[in-house]
């Protein structure tokens, strides 16, 4: 796979990407399935919600990433058979029990009755090919550790994260975004730079002016705009609402919001979009963690988080540091 050596730079803002991801589920786990709500309201890792999850506790989103890192964590090639063959069958354990899987993602697992990708991949071709609906925000919002284990390889990247993608939800459209999506990740983690279009040429051709027309209209819009959170082209850009219009750090620090403000600002306002709104938190986690750092998580939500399979926050910077072979950083 594509591991780089990391500077501590680096290293703090891949650890970022699970930290934040799993920040941003747990922050909006209490307000699953509710209203927007008003500009300003308070949001906080209250819990609760339809499942009745702890504060602080994540949800499906994180488990499932958590999933896909620990298997590349330990060396494995996520374009690979073998690879994809232990995240589905870890999956399917873990959905038997799981208080919050989609419903999509559900019925795809249960059909993979042996756990294995090709029988996941089929199950997901034949409920497209059935339904034509098969572009839920599920994939996207897992895609995140895929970009940390490709941060020196953008084509495997791209590879991987449509074959992630494509094990339960077949809908090209599901395989494009998180491309798109794990391609600013990484490039958050190298420069330190939020730029969501930094993966728009690895898109099939076609595919690219659609996708860049809909990340302008996310900069002129409200997260409560998109109605359709759950489709993931709507989650997307709500994420990414959140973070383009949201107050960021201005060149001088005393003139703007710093980078730790902006993640729980662009956070909260993710999850007043209301709807699917720890989903989009989550999607927008992965990015603000990649451009800003573990460092920039809240110290009282670090504190707070945790979840399936019985891991913290320190867990996951140790998790996100393992999938990036960045242990050992380089001198700045």
């Amino acid at each position: 796979m594509g591991r780089v050596h990391l500077t501590t730079a680096e290293l703090d803002r891949a650890c970022g990407v699970l930290l934040a991801t799993a920040a941003g589920d747990a922050l909006g786990a209490g307000y699953e399935f509710g209203p927007p709500l008003p500009p300003g309201a308070p949001v906080t890792m209250k819990g609760g919600g339809t499942f009745g999850w702890e504060p602080g506790e994540w949800t499906d989103d994180t488990a499932m990433a958590l999933v896909i890192a620990q298997t590349a964590a330990a060396g494995a090639d996520l374009r690979t058979a073998r690879a994809q063959d232990e995240v589905t069958a870890r999956w399917a354990a873990w959905a038997a029990d799981a208080p919050d899987v989609g419903n999509q993602t559900r019925a795809v697992l249960a059909a993979a009755a042996s756990g294995t990708a090709a029988q996941a991949l089929a199950a997901a071709r034949e409920l497209h090919e059935r339904t034509g609906h098969t572009a839920g925000n599920g994939s996207l919002m897992r895609t995140a550790p895929v970009a940390l284990a490709y941060l020196g390889d953008p084509a495997g990247l791209t590879e991987a994260a449509a074959a992630v993608s494509a094990l339960t939800h077949y809908d090209p459209e599901a395989g494009e975004a998180c491309v798109l999506w794990c391609h600013a990740i990484r490039h958050a983690v190298l420069t330190g730079d939020l730029d969501a279009r930094a993966g728009l040429d690895w898109l099939p051709g076609p595919a690219r002016a659609r996708w860049a027309g809909r990340l302008t209209e996310a900069e002129h819009a409200r997260t409560r705009d998109f109605t359709r959170n759950g489709w993931v082209v709507e989650a997307l850009q709500a994420a990414w609402c959140a973070i383009a219009t949201t107050p960021a750090p201005a060149d001088e620090p005393a003139a703007g919001v710093s980078r730790a403000g902006h993640l729980r600002l662009a956070l909260e306002d993710a999850v007043r979009g209301g709807r699917d709104a720890d989903t989009v938190a989550a999607i927008a986690g992965g990015l603000l963690g990649a451009a800003y750092g573990a460092s920039a998580v809240p110290a009282r939500w670090r504190l707070e988080l945790h979840g399936w399979p019985g891991l913290r926050s320190r867990d996951l910077v140790s998790l996100a540091a393992a999938v990036a072979g960045g242990a050992v950083p380089r001198p700045a």
